[in-house]
């Protein structure tokens, strides 16, 4: 887990991406709560010159969720693949992790949502020991 904790945390060194971005996702409203919307920014995983997926912050039903979106034109190139996402909660200490989940080869992955709302809060999303990025902080 600690690998696996550096590889989320870690500083992304992404290039900026050029040129347009696609929808980052189809279907934004977490499993269990029908009413999110998205906090803060769309941070984007960039994996091989190529981008991986999107990666957001929403909130709803009294928690903070974190949503990854594999994006189609990684899918078409690409057979195999493998994502974690979570909110970490930000404070002087750093980032922790509070609501991990890494189930595989998906497409479209939530975090299980965390009771966070009145903390300081980031949503990460990673490709593990590959890739990764967060959201800007959402106080």
């Amino acid at each position: 887990m600690k690998l696996l904790t550096r590889a989320a945390l870690g500083a992304a060194t992404a290039p900026l991406a050029l040129g347009f971005f696609s929808p980052a996702a189809h279907a934004e409203q977490a499993p269990g709560c029908s009413s999110t919307v998205q906090i803060g920014s769309t941070a984007y995983v960039y994996l091989d010159g190529q981008t991986f997926a999107s990666v957001k912050q929403f909130k709803g039903c009294g928690k903070n969720y974190a949503y990854m979106y594999v994006w189609e034109g990684y899918r078409s190139s690409h057979s195999t693949w493998d994502v974690c996402v979570s909110i970490a909660t930000v404070d002087s200490a750093g980032r922790h992790l509070i609501d991990l989940r890494c189930p595989g080869k998906v497409v479209e992955a939530w975090s299980s949502g965390a009771d966070t709302l009145s903390q300081c809060t980031v949503a990460v999303g990673w490709y593990p020991d590959r890739a990764n990025a967060a959201t800007d902080v959402r106080c």
